[in-house]
């Protein structure tokens, strides 16, 4: 199996509450090399208070938007992550 390949993916739903919209989380599952896993577990170790949903969601904002994402919701979590470590 490609280790690049994403095994599940769902749209994300976003649904109004009182003019507020919420985001909610969806399920992703991948492969990846031991080497990025390791070097995961020794950040977590050593930051607390991230754990490996926010490290895999920051580096998803990180890389979007460095590619020319222009979805508000990726620059504020790549903005936020960058001041916020």
């Amino acid at each position: 199996m490609d280790l690049t390949q994403i095994q599940t993916l769902q749209e994300p739903s976003s649904k109004p509450l009182n003019n507020v919209e919420i985001q909610e989380s969806i399920s992703l599952e991948a492969e990846i090399p031991e080497a990025l896993y390791n070097g995961m577990k020794k950040f977590i170790y050593s930051n607390p208070n991230w754990d490996q949903y926010k490290v895999m969601s920051s580096a998803l904002a990180n890389f979007l938007f460095q590619n020319g994402c222009s979805d508000r919701a990726v620059s504020e979590r790549y903005l936020d992550d960058l001041f916020n470590l």
